[in-house]
Protein backbone atom coordinates (compact mmCIF):
# COMPACT_ATOMS: atom_id res chain seq x y z
CA UNK A 1 0.00 0.00 0.00
CA UNK A 2 2.93 2.64 0.92
CA UNK A 3 4.16 1.71 -2.53
CA UNK A 4 0.74 2.57 -4.13
CA UNK A 5 0.54 6.15 -2.40
CA UNK A 6 3.35 6.93 -3.81
CA UNK A 7 1.76 6.49 -7.42
CA UNK A 8 0.84 9.82 -8.76
CA UNK A 9 -2.01 11.34 -11.53
CA UNK A 10 -2.71 14.07 -13.28
CA UNK A 11 -6.49 15.63 -13.31
CA UNK A 12 -7.33 18.88 -15.29
CA UNK A 13 -11.00 20.17 -15.06
CA UNK A 14 -12.11 23.73 -16.33
CA UNK A 15 -14.80 25.10 -14.05
CA UNK A 16 -14.78 29.46 -14.98
CA UNK A 17 -12.44 31.04 -13.87
CA UNK A 18 -9.64 29.36 -12.18
CA UNK A 19 -8.93 31.58 -9.16
CA UNK A 20 -12.81 29.87 -7.69
CA UNK A 21 -11.31 25.92 -8.39
CA UNK A 22 -8.33 25.84 -6.26
CA UNK A 23 -9.48 26.36 -2.96
CA UNK A 24 -12.09 23.36 -2.71
CA UNK A 25 -8.78 21.39 -4.03
CA UNK A 26 -6.07 22.17 -2.03
CA UNK A 27 -4.83 20.41 1.06
CA UNK A 28 -7.24 17.64 0.37
CA UNK A 29 -5.40 14.32 1.74
CA UNK A 30 -3.63 12.86 -1.43
CA UNK A 31 -3.90 15.88 -3.39
CA UNK A 32 0.06 16.89 -3.90
CA UNK A 33 -0.57 20.12 -6.08
CA UNK A 34 -3.56 22.06 -7.71
CA UNK A 35 -2.13 24.41 -10.39
CA UNK A 36 -3.72 26.89 -12.25
CA UNK A 37 -3.27 27.63 -16.13
CA UNK A 38 -4.61 27.33 -19.84
CA UNK A 39 -5.49 24.21 -21.50
CA UNK A 40 -7.97 22.75 -24.59
CA UNK A 41 -6.22 26.12 -27.08
CA UNK A 42 -4.55 26.31 -30.29
CA UNK A 43 -1.48 28.37 -29.58
CA UNK A 44 0.89 27.64 -27.71
CA UNK A 45 2.49 29.52 -23.86
CA UNK A 46 -0.52 32.54 -23.96
CA UNK A 47 -1.19 35.02 -21.29
CA UNK A 48 -4.18 35.65 -19.34
CA UNK A 49 -4.51 38.37 -21.19
CA UNK A 50 -4.49 36.34 -24.37
CA UNK A 51 -7.04 33.76 -23.30
CA UNK A 52 -8.80 36.46 -21.70
CA UNK A 53 -9.50 38.09 -25.27
CA UNK A 54 -10.88 35.02 -26.55
CA UNK A 55 -8.32 34.50 -29.50
CA UNK A 56 -6.78 30.96 -28.12
CA UNK A 57 -9.58 28.78 -27.69
CA UNK A 58 -7.97 27.70 -24.29
CA UNK A 59 -10.02 27.66 -20.96
CA UNK A 60 -8.75 28.66 -17.76
CA UNK A 61 -8.13 25.77 -15.99
CA UNK A 62 -6.73 23.92 -12.85
CA UNK A 63 -4.21 20.78 -13.17
CA UNK A 64 -4.34 18.82 -9.88
CA UNK A 65 -1.39 15.91 -9.09
CA UNK A 66 -2.74 13.51 -6.91
CA UNK A 67 -2.80 9.86 -5.30
CA UNK A 68 -5.07 8.27 -6.44
CA UNK A 69 -4.84 5.73 -3.76
CA UNK A 70 -5.48 8.21 -1.06
CA UNK A 71 -7.84 10.41 -2.75
CA UNK A 72 -9.51 8.53 -5.93
CA UNK A 73 -10.27 10.37 -9.31
CA UNK A 74 -14.22 9.73 -8.58
CA UNK A 75 -14.18 11.84 -5.42
CA UNK A 76 -12.28 14.69 -7.45
CA UNK A 77 -15.09 14.32 -10.57
CA UNK A 78 -17.53 14.82 -7.61
CA UNK A 79 -16.15 17.63 -6.10
CA UNK A 80 -15.59 18.65 -9.35
CA UNK A 81 -19.30 18.85 -10.35
CA UNK A 82 -20.32 20.30 -7.22
CA UNK A 83 -18.16 23.90 -7.92
CA UNK A 84 -20.05 24.66 -11.71
CA UNK A 85 -22.92 25.14 -13.36
CA UNK A 86 -22.85 22.19 -15.89
CA UNK A 87 -25.62 23.63 -17.92
CA UNK A 88 -24.07 26.34 -18.93
CA UNK A 89 -22.52 26.55 -22.73
CA UNK A 90 -21.47 30.64 -22.25
CA UNK A 91 -19.59 30.60 -19.42
CA UNK A 92 -19.75 30.14 -15.70
CA UNK A 93 -21.21 32.65 -13.65
CA UNK A 94 -20.53 36.22 -14.28
CA UNK A 95 -18.09 35.36 -16.20
CA UNK A 96 -18.88 34.55 -19.81
CA UNK A 97 -17.07 33.58 -22.82
CA UNK A 98 -15.63 30.92 -24.26
CA UNK A 99 -12.23 30.35 -22.06
CA UNK A 100 -14.86 30.12 -18.88
CA UNK A 101 -16.40 27.04 -20.43
CA UNK A 102 -16.61 23.65 -18.40
CA UNK A 103 -14.76 20.73 -19.46
CA UNK A 104 -12.77 17.57 -18.12
CA UNK A 105 -9.47 17.19 -19.15
CA UNK A 106 -9.30 12.83 -19.08
CA UNK A 107 -5.08 11.72 -19.01
CA UNK A 108 -6.24 8.34 -19.95
CA UNK A 109 -8.72 5.65 -20.95
CA UNK A 110 -10.03 4.55 -17.17
CA UNK A 111 -10.10 8.72 -16.44
CA UNK A 112 -12.83 8.70 -19.64
CA UNK A 113 -14.75 5.96 -18.27
CA UNK A 114 -15.34 7.29 -14.88
CA UNK A 115 -15.89 10.72 -16.20
CA UNK A 116 -18.61 9.41 -18.64
CA UNK A 117 -19.82 7.30 -15.76
CA UNK A 118 -19.97 10.46 -13.52
CA UNK A 119 -21.47 12.78 -16.23
CA UNK A 120 -24.65 10.00 -16.78
CA UNK A 121 -25.31 9.63 -13.10
CA UNK A 122 -25.41 13.41 -12.77
CA UNK A 123 -27.45 13.30 -15.71
CA UNK A 124 -29.42 10.59 -14.45
CA UNK A 125 -30.58 12.15 -11.45
CA UNK A 126 -32.33 15.06 -12.47
CA UNK A 127 -30.84 17.54 -9.82
CA UNK A 128 -30.58 19.78 -13.05
CA UNK A 129 -33.71 20.19 -15.44
CA UNK A 130 -31.70 21.72 -18.55
CA UNK A 131 -29.39 19.65 -20.15
CA UNK A 132 -25.42 18.53 -19.19
CA UNK A 133 -22.94 20.34 -21.45
CA UNK A 134 -19.86 19.80 -19.80
CA UNK A 135 -17.36 18.44 -22.07
CA UNK A 136 -15.14 15.26 -21.55
CA UNK A 137 -11.95 15.61 -23.73
CA UNK A 138 -8.76 14.34 -24.05
CA UNK A 139 -6.04 16.28 -22.46
CA UNK A 140 -3.38 18.41 -24.17
CA UNK A 141 -0.61 20.75 -22.97
CA UNK A 142 -1.37 22.34 -19.59
CA UNK A 143 0.46 26.14 -20.08
CA UNK A 144 0.75 27.12 -16.22
CA UNK A 145 -0.05 30.58 -15.55
CA UNK A 146 1.64 33.32 -14.07
CA UNK A 147 2.68 33.62 -10.76
CA UNK A 148 0.20 36.31 -9.56
CA UNK A 149 -2.22 33.62 -10.24
CA UNK A 150 -1.60 31.14 -8.40
CA UNK A 151 -3.11 29.71 -4.98
CA UNK A 152 -5.01 33.55 -5.52
CA UNK A 153 -8.03 32.58 -2.60
CA UNK A 154 -4.38 33.57 -0.05
CA UNK A 155 -2.18 35.88 -1.98
CA UNK A 156 -5.42 38.26 -2.58
CA UNK A 157 -7.50 36.74 0.05
CA UNK A 158 -9.82 40.04 0.12
CA UNK A 159 -10.20 40.36 -3.62
CA UNK A 160 -10.80 36.71 -3.92
CA UNK A 161 -13.67 36.64 -1.21
CA UNK A 162 -15.42 39.90 -2.88
CA UNK A 163 -15.68 38.25 -6.24
CA UNK A 164 -16.36 35.15 -5.04
CA UNK A 165 -19.11 36.37 -2.80
CA UNK A 166 -20.11 38.55 -5.85
CA UNK A 167 -19.93 35.91 -7.87
CA UNK A 168 -23.05 33.60 -7.19
CA UNK A 169 -21.28 30.84 -7.73
CA UNK A 170 -21.96 29.29 -3.81
CA UNK A 171 -25.31 30.06 -3.46
CA UNK A 172 -25.86 28.27 -7.20
CA UNK A 173 -23.84 25.12 -5.28
CA UNK A 174 -26.35 25.74 -2.31
CA UNK A 175 -29.48 26.08 -4.24
CA UNK A 176 -28.48 22.52 -5.89
CA UNK A 177 -26.40 20.73 -4.23
CA UNK A 178 -28.00 20.95 -0.50
CA UNK A 179 -32.14 21.48 -1.39
CA UNK A 180 -34.50 19.58 0.23
CA UNK A 181 -34.14 16.40 -1.78
CA UNK A 182 -30.90 16.40 -0.61
CA UNK A 183 -31.80 16.99 3.04
CA UNK A 184 -34.66 14.34 3.18
CA UNK A 185 -32.19 11.75 1.57
CA UNK A 186 -29.96 12.33 4.40
CA UNK A 187 -32.89 12.49 7.06
CA UNK A 188 -33.69 8.70 5.77
CA UNK A 189 -30.20 7.43 6.04
CA UNK A 190 -29.25 9.03 9.89
CA UNK A 191 -31.36 8.79 13.13
CA UNK A 192 -33.34 12.06 14.42
CA UNK A 193 -30.32 12.57 17.19
CA UNK A 194 -27.53 12.68 14.11
CA UNK A 195 -29.25 14.21 11.43
CA UNK A 196 -30.48 17.29 14.38
CA UNK A 197 -26.28 17.05 15.67
CA UNK A 198 -24.88 17.09 11.94
CA UNK A 199 -27.26 19.62 9.93
CA UNK A 200 -28.63 21.24 13.07
CA UNK A 201 -25.52 22.28 15.48
CA UNK A 202 -27.83 19.92 18.28
CA UNK A 203 -26.04 19.41 21.58
CA UNK A 204 -25.89 16.37 22.36
CA UNK A 205 -25.63 14.99 26.17
CA UNK A 206 -22.59 14.86 27.92
CA UNK A 207 -21.92 11.68 29.70
CA UNK A 208 -24.84 10.14 27.40
CA UNK A 209 -23.28 9.71 23.93
CA UNK A 210 -21.87 6.47 22.52
CA UNK A 211 -18.06 7.28 22.40
CA UNK A 212 -17.75 9.67 25.32
CA UNK A 213 -15.47 6.77 27.88
CA UNK A 214 -14.65 4.74 24.13
CA UNK A 215 -11.79 3.69 23.81
CA UNK A 216 -11.23 1.06 21.61
CA UNK A 217 -8.40 0.36 19.06
CA UNK A 218 -9.72 1.74 15.93
CA UNK A 219 -10.99 4.53 13.10
CA UNK A 220 -13.49 7.37 13.59
CA UNK A 221 -15.30 8.36 10.54
CA UNK A 222 -17.63 10.95 9.83
CA UNK A 223 -20.87 9.46 9.76
CA UNK A 224 -22.47 11.20 6.53
CA UNK A 225 -19.66 10.79 4.07
CA UNK A 226 -17.10 7.96 6.01
CA UNK A 227 -14.16 10.38 5.75
CA UNK A 228 -11.55 9.53 8.12
CA UNK A 229 -11.47 11.74 10.96
CA UNK A 230 -9.60 10.69 14.45
CA UNK A 231 -7.96 7.76 15.39
CA UNK A 232 -8.53 6.27 19.09
CA UNK A 233 -4.58 6.55 19.30
CA UNK A 234 -4.98 10.44 19.61
CA UNK A 235 -8.76 10.23 22.26
CA UNK A 236 -8.38 11.38 25.90
CA UNK A 237 -10.50 11.89 28.77
CA UNK A 238 -11.06 15.31 28.90
CA UNK A 239 -14.01 14.80 31.28
CA UNK A 240 -15.62 17.12 29.36
CA UNK A 241 -18.31 14.10 28.78
CA UNK A 242 -17.62 14.00 25.24
CA UNK A 243 -15.27 11.94 22.65
CA UNK A 244 -12.07 14.51 23.13
CA UNK A 245 -8.89 14.00 20.48
CA UNK A 246 -5.61 15.74 19.98
CA UNK A 247 -5.40 15.87 16.42
CA UNK A 248 -7.17 14.95 13.68
CA UNK A 249 -5.75 11.28 11.64
CA UNK A 250 -6.66 13.79 8.42
CA UNK A 251 -6.05 17.34 8.56
CA UNK A 252 -7.47 17.76 5.30
CA UNK A 253 -10.94 16.50 5.98
CA UNK A 254 -11.35 18.59 9.08
CA UNK A 255 -12.59 22.61 8.44
CA UNK A 256 -12.56 25.36 11.13
CA UNK A 257 -14.99 28.28 11.50
CA UNK A 258 -15.85 31.36 13.69
CA UNK A 259 -18.78 30.52 15.88
CA UNK A 260 -20.12 33.36 18.08
CA UNK A 261 -23.82 31.61 18.67
CA UNK A 262 -25.24 31.93 22.18
CA UNK A 263 -22.91 34.81 22.77
CA UNK A 264 -20.05 33.20 23.10
CA UNK A 265 -16.59 33.17 20.86
CA UNK A 266 -15.55 29.52 19.53
CA UNK A 267 -14.13 27.70 16.89
CA UNK A 268 -16.41 25.32 15.55
CA UNK A 269 -15.08 22.16 13.72
CA UNK A 270 -16.71 20.60 10.83
CA UNK A 271 -16.43 18.12 7.39
CA UNK A 272 -14.56 19.89 5.29
CA UNK A 273 -16.41 17.89 2.77
CA UNK A 274 -19.57 16.77 4.39
CA UNK A 275 -19.98 19.93 5.75
CA UNK A 276 -21.30 18.16 9.01
CA UNK A 277 -21.24 19.96 12.27
CA UNK A 278 -18.96 17.82 14.02
CA UNK A 279 -17.94 19.93 17.16
CA UNK A 280 -15.49 22.57 19.03
CA UNK A 281 -11.77 23.06 19.09
CA UNK A 282 -10.55 24.25 22.55
CA UNK A 283 -6.94 24.64 23.48
CA UNK A 284 -7.10 22.72 27.13
CA UNK A 285 -5.82 19.58 25.24
CA UNK A 286 -2.90 17.52 26.41
CA UNK A 287 0.94 18.51 25.01
CA UNK A 288 2.60 18.86 23.23
CA UNK A 289 -0.17 20.80 20.78
CA UNK A 290 -2.65 22.03 23.82
CA UNK A 291 -5.55 21.03 21.35
CA UNK A 292 -8.63 19.62 22.34
CA UNK A 293 -11.31 18.75 19.36
CA UNK A 294 -14.23 18.07 21.56
CA UNK A 295 -16.80 16.28 19.02
CA UNK A 296 -20.20 15.01 19.33
CA UNK A 297 -20.76 11.25 19.14
CA UNK A 298 -23.33 11.57 16.83
CA UNK A 299 -21.48 13.13 14.32
CA UNK A 300 -18.60 10.18 14.03
CA UNK A 301 -19.03 6.11 13.25
CA UNK A 302 -16.11 4.10 14.52
CA UNK A 303 -14.50 1.33 12.49
CA UNK A 304 -12.80 -1.11 15.21
CA UNK A 305 -9.00 -1.84 13.92
CA UNK A 306 -9.75 -5.25 13.01
CA UNK A 307 -12.49 -4.06 10.23
CA UNK A 308 -10.33 -1.28 8.55
CA UNK A 309 -9.64 -3.46 5.49
CA UNK A 310 -13.16 -5.20 4.83
CA UNK A 311 -14.86 -1.55 5.26
CA UNK A 312 -12.42 -0.24 3.07
CA UNK A 313 -9.85 2.03 5.21
CA UNK A 314 -6.54 -0.90 4.95
CA UNK A 315 -4.21 2.58 4.63
CA UNK A 316 -5.20 3.11 7.98
CA UNK A 317 -3.87 -0.27 9.03
CA UNK A 318 -0.87 0.74 9.60
CA UNK A 319 -1.61 3.03 12.51
CA UNK A 320 -2.79 -0.17 14.45
CA UNK A 321 -1.00 -3.10 13.12
CA UNK A 322 3.20 -2.34 13.06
Amino acid sequence: MKEAEQELQLATFAGGCFWCMVKPFDKLPGIISVISGYTGGYTDNPTYEEVGSETTGHAEAVQITFQPAVFPYRRLLELFWKQIDPTDQEGQFHDRGYSYRTAIFVHNEAQRKEAEASKHELRASGRFKKPIVTEIVKAGPFYTAEEEHQDYYKTHYMHYKLYRDSSGRDEFAQRHWNGKKDKERLRRRLTELQYDVTQNRAAEPAFRNAYWNHFQEGLYVDAVNGDPLFSSHDKFDSGSGWPGFSKPVEEGFIAKEADLSGGRVRTAIRGRLSNSHLGYLFLDGPPPSGQHYRINSAALRFIPKEDLAREGYERYAKLFFA
